[in-house]
């Protein structure tokens, strides 16, 4: 189960000044099992031809599951890395926001697996994918 505890804004302040901010990736809820987050479809997400970059939604993806299993793990004893990604890109999008929800489908002591699904505003699904995530020790 995620740790709902901490608020919005002190998981977005986390991930200022990285790659997450500059893309515009927003976590916006935290459920018990899963964990939400919204991106721009701007020029920063672009590919050339003006649509999403996969790369973009792959980014997406492994931000949501990377941070929601740093919400399953005890920071003070592990780290998380992820491990592996795979995603399905069946529809672009030129403009607006994109929403992704990744649900933990396997939460072991050393990896966990999430279920990512990318929308568009119109709920219509434009990426999916699967990403592994492993639970390192803090040395």
């Amino acid at each position: 189960m995620l740790n709902t505890e901490l608020s919005l804004e002190k998981l977005n302040a986390f991930s200022e000044n990285t790659l997450i901010s500059h893309l515009g990736i927003k976590i916006i809820e935290v459920k018990k099992n899963a964990i939400v987050g919204t991106m721009p479809v701007d020029a920063r997400t672009h590919q050339p031809m003006g649509l999403l970059h996969g790369g973009a939604s792959a980014a997406l993806m492994e931000s949501l599951g990377s941070l929601g299993s740093s919400l399953l793990i005890d920071r003070t004893k592990h780290s998380v890395v992820g491990l592996e990604i795979n995603a399905n890109h069946v529809r672009g999008a030129r403009s607006g926001i994109v929403t992704g929800e990744a649900v933990i489908i396997h939460a072991g002591r050393k990896s966990h697996v999430w279920q990512i699904d990318v929308r568009d505003e119109n709920k219509k699904l434009v990426s999916t994918g699967r990403l592994t995530v492993m639970v390192i020790d803090i040395k």
